[in-house]
């Protein structure tokens, strides 16, 4: 009755250490991911705020997902990065 049940357990068991072993050797991964998607939502963030007051200065960027992005990983040299491109574009 115990090595049935053994039996029966041991693909949840070997599933759950691979799971383990999984996210333990992508954590360093996991962590940068997490580290740029809070990044963007500060970008996503200063992006609506810069939307209020651009606009009335002429220089309005889009509140939208790649601008976010840009911001998120560039930080304050892709804003820079992002008023050149719009201003070249118009």
């Amino acid at each position: 009755m115990e090595m049935e049940r053994l039996a029966q357990d041991l693909p949840l068991l070997l599933g759950a250490a691979l799971a383990g072993l999984v996210l333990l050797c992508l954590r360093q991964t996991v962590g940068r991911c997490i580290r740029l998607a809070g990044r963007t939502g500060a970008g996503l963030a200063f992006l609506a705020l810069w939307g209020q007051i651009g606009s009335a200065l002429g220089a309005g960027l889009g509140v939208n997902l790649f601008n976010a992005l840009v911001l998120g990983i560039l930080g304050a040299p892709g804003f820079g990065l992002l008023l050149l491109l719009s201003w070249a574009v118009r």
